[in-house]
């Protein structure tokens, strides 16, 4: 059996790949992360097993892998998002290799590509940022050594911040001395689920903007200067001129 580690998306159950569609609707065996997956993500299951991670602790999750393991079935891990991101797929994975049980991770849409998509941005222009550097803000837990957000901050680069919003000010506290207060910064809340919002603005009012939308969980903040006005080049790929692979140069 393979337990199959599928990222189900930001929310809209549209945005699953094919792959992961096709095998929650073949896996006899499902397990979801149930308060941030939305039910229309396993319409068509035909599991034997349906099992709400959100209400189990890791050594109950593998003891359900194992009695699948045991049964021979193949099991759809299903996280929100992107599983590779802030999933919690690798303190699972290691029990499944002590274990010797077979796995694959089947990517999904991420919450930062949900929310530039809503926004209708794109987060690399050329001379403004090459660069997106997607973190989380230090509250729970500690950050490593060189990760503290001023350290990121100093590159200037795009940045996408998860699991902040309620730190907000401490966050805008942080990113003014390398940003500027102009900076343009958005907090996208629950980005594709039916009740999705948003909010856009500067460093300088973001937090008043924030506290009157009541956003306290569920959201990404995205700070650069990609979110706003900032003059950019053209890129050298349909730059007339520019010759590569599949056309010569004009």
């Amino acid at each position: 059996m393979t337990v199959y580690f599928i990222g189900a998306g930001p929310g809209d159950p549209e945005l699953i790949t094919v792959k992961g569609q096709r095998l929650i609707r073949q896996c006899p065996v499902i397990i979801y992360a149930g308060s941030l997956v939305p039910a229309a993500v396993l319409e068509g299951h035909r599991a034997e097993t349906l099992i709400n991670s959100a209400e189990l602790h890791l050594e109950q999750i593998i003891a359900a892998i194992r009695s699948a393991h045991d049964k021979g079935q193949d099991v759809a891990r299903v996280h929100s998002g992107d599983p590779s991101l802030y999933g919690a797929i690798g303190e699972q994975i290691r029990h499944l290799r002590k274990l010797g049980i077979d796995y694959q991770i089947i990517p999904g849409v991420t919450a930062t590509a949900a929310s530039a998509a809503l926004l209708g941005c794109e987060l690399t222009l050329p001379g403004v940022a090459q660069t997106v550097i997607l973190t989380r803000y230090g509250d729970s837990s500690p950050m490593p050594d060189g990760e503290q957000l001023a350290d990121l901050a100093r590159h200037r680069s795009t940045l996408a911040i998860h699991l902040g919003v309620k730190n907000l000010p401490r966050i805008v506290a942080e990113l003014l001395p390398h940003y500027g207060a102009d900076c343009p910064i958005a907090v996208v809340h629950r980005a594709t689920w039916p009740d999705q919002d948003w909010v856009k603005g500067t460093l300088q009012d973001i937090v008043t903007q924030v506290a009157a939308k009541d956003f306290r969980r569920t959201a990404l903040i995205l700070v650069g200067h990609v979110l706003g006005d900032a003059p950019f080049s053209d890129s050298a790929l349909y730059r007339a001129g520019h010759a590569h692979l599949y056309r010569a140069g004009d």
